[in-house]
């Protein structure tokens, strides 16, 4: 069995408690993890603070070499890390490349934005007190960066937190989930021959009540936190006068109009709301069909969804595969049942085996039902048809999350009022709220989250506005 130890500023710790991590499709025994201690969180968070100056003093073609050589070494790797993802998360090889090839590109863009962080000058003489006077205007990095990742992308999302923190000049401590922390373990032996200044980067496996100090200790100065509403919005009332981003999921919605692409809707729908067994922020959990269309939807969706294949996520064939534990299947068993008891239909799939739930459509639901108004994170969709756009638009907008939604439509006037009406971070025009390329910005409204990431937005969250006012 393998053993990973906690990554302390370039070097790797011995601890005195481990965890196991298995492999979630099997149940086997796969790695042996050390836990950090407080002690070794206190060394982390002193190495960074030390290294803050030394990763502030970094030039941006420095920056920009250590992020490229992590991007690089990413990409030649990918498919050893798809495996490890596979295996630790239970996510189907497929999606698992998909993922350490988005790494490797997340640090890609990073190189790219380390070139590029914003200034300004600024004339002052618009009023007569600034005659002769400029402004510089020009982004510092904040400080030590805590971040916090959950398990459902344990490369990607780290990727979205420490390369733009590299690339502001930010050191990083960041927390992986225990159920995955194998990812981001790989990455830290990396990043050890990348060049980066040693406090610049510690990964530390722990418990939340270990963690404690990522919240509250003042010489942590900014948050990235990316996980559950409840986890995160106490965060944020608990971390003081830090700053703090927070991606905190939701329900995502999609509308099929009538004058749509049928198959594309169903298709693009279909894997939104099934790969990864709906275990994605963005996962595609409630689509609204125009009724004139909306039997032929639900058909070819049915029909759709019958050819996904359940199997061991390392074979080449699986398109589906388990969740990420069997406490969290029952729940999701719980919801579809609990639906059911309120009048919802179950028109495929519904059943649970282990941590296997299969991928369950429903009908008949209503905006009270959990399966509508929560966060499902599983392989549970729910399909409702609508009259006319503004109803459909007013069903996506029943929520307290606002994500992403996708809009299937060829009509302009729908996509302009998509874009102005619906309430969310995100409108995707012919694409399942699920997609999402990297250097976008990428966050929510109402319960979804605060701030955003996208590399280049992710910089700016993570640095402090400097102004130099001075003769011209």
């Amino acid at each position: 069995m393998l053993t990973y130890y906690p990554y302390i500023a370039a070097n790797f710790a011995e601890t005195t408690d481990y965890i196991t991590v298995t492999e979630k499709f099997t149940g086997k025994e796969y790695a042996k993890v050390g836990l950090a201690t407080s002690g070794l969180l206190e060394m982390a968070i002193s190495e960074a603070v030390t290294a803050e100056e030394q990763m502030r003093s970094l030039s941006s073609f420095s920056k920009s070499k250590i992020l490229k050589y992590i991007a690089d070494t990413l990409f030649d790797k990918r498919e050893f890390f798809a495996e490890i993802i596979a295996t630790e998360a239970g996510k189907p090889l497929k999606y698992a490349r998909i993922e350490a090839e988005r790494a490797s590109q997340v640090f890609q863009i990073a190189a790219e934005e380390a070139k590029r962080i914003h200034s300004e000058l600024l004339s002052l003489d618009w009023f007569s007190h600034g005659t002769g006077k400029e402004a510089l205007i020009k982004l510092v990095p904040s400080g030590t960066i805590a971040a916090i990742t959950p398990f459902n992308f344990p490369l990607n999302l780290v990727a979205h937190k420490v390369a733009p923190a590299i690339a502001a000049g930010c050191p990083v401590i960041l927390k992986p989930s225990v159920s995955t922390p194998l990812s981001a373990l790989e990455l830290a032996k990396i990043i050890q021959h990348s060049g980066l200044p040693a406090g610049g980067f510690s990964v530390l496996p722990m418990t939340h009540e270990t963690a404690k100090p990522l919240i509250e200790d003042e010489r942590i100065k900014k948050i990235s936190f990316t996980g559950s509403p409840q986890v995160g919005w106490k965060m944020k009332n608990e971390c003081g006068r830090k700053k703090i981003t927070l991606e905190l999921g939701g329900n995502a919605a999609a509308i099929v109009t009538s004058g749509a692409d049928l198959n594309e809707a169903v298709a693009k729908c279909v894997s939104g709301a099934f790969a990864f067994s709906g275990q994605v922020c963005i996962h595609t959990q409630r689509i609204f069909v125009q009724r004139n269309l909306f039997q032929a939807f639900l058909t070819a969706f049915i029909q759709r969804t019958k050819t996904l294949n359940f199997g061991n996520p390392l074979d080449e064939k699986t398109d589906i595969s388990v969740m990420i534990d069997e406490e969290n299947a029952i729940r999701v068993e719980q919801w579809i049942n609990e639906a059911v008891r309120q009048g919802a239909v179950v028109v495929l799939g519904g059943a649970r085996n282990g941590s296997y739930v299969e991928p369950t459509i429903l009908t008949g639901t209503h905006a009270e039902m959990k399966v509508r108004k929560e966060e499902v994170f599983g392989p549970v969709v729910t399909i409702e048809q609508y009259e006319n756009f503004d109803e459909a638009i007013d069903m996506v907008n029943d929520s307290e999350f606002g994500l992403q939604a996708g809009v299937f439509t060829n009509q302009i006037d729908e996509m302009n009022q998509a874009f102005n009406e619906i309430k969310a971070g995100g409108i995707l025009i012919n694409e399942s709220p699920t997609f999402r390329i990297d250097h976008m910005p990428y966050g929510g409204v109402k319960h979804s989250g605060f701030g955003r990431e996208g590399i280049k937005y992710a910089i700016h969250e993570m640095c402090e506005m400097k102004v130099l006012v001075k003769p011209c």
